[in-house]
């Protein structure tokens, strides 16, 4: 098992136990992690973009359509990638993985109970 470390636009860490095979969008909705999923993970836009900060040389390279994918995303960065796109390879690294604005607002419009904890954070709406 891989540990993830997601970090929020304000600094918040969460560590996770990740199973291989099993992509960043999924390890985060089984640990409530705020990643946003629009389109419900298959690839259709870019509001599950995150940045790969430790651990991105043991991912699988990006298919063409996740790139065609974050052409659509905002402050892309050449560690960008789409949670629903990176697998945790079978001989896991650790990773840590970084929250893009445009994901967690995305979330937020996703769960609108939530809402109240956007704005005592700072989040954008």
């Amino acid at each position: 098992m891989a540990t993830i470390t997601f970090i929020d636009p304000e600094g918040a860490r969460q560590q996770v136990e990740a199973e291989p095979g099993k992509t960043l969008l999924e390890i985060a909705e089984e640990h409530e992690v705020k990643l946003g999923s629009a389109c419900g993970g298959v690839c259709a836009c870019s509001s599950c973009h995150c940045y790969i900060r430790e651990g991105l040389d043991s991912l699988e390279e990006m298919e063409e359509s996740e790139e065609d994918r974050l052409d659509m995303g905002f402050d892309v960065r050449p560690y960008s990638r789409l949670g629903c796109q990176v697998k945790v390879p079978g001989d896991p690294e650790d990773l840590v993985v970084e929250i893009s604005e445009e994901s967690i607002a995305t979330w937020y419009n996703e769960h609108p109970e939530h809402r109240h904890e956007q704005h005592k954070k700072g989040v954008p709406a």
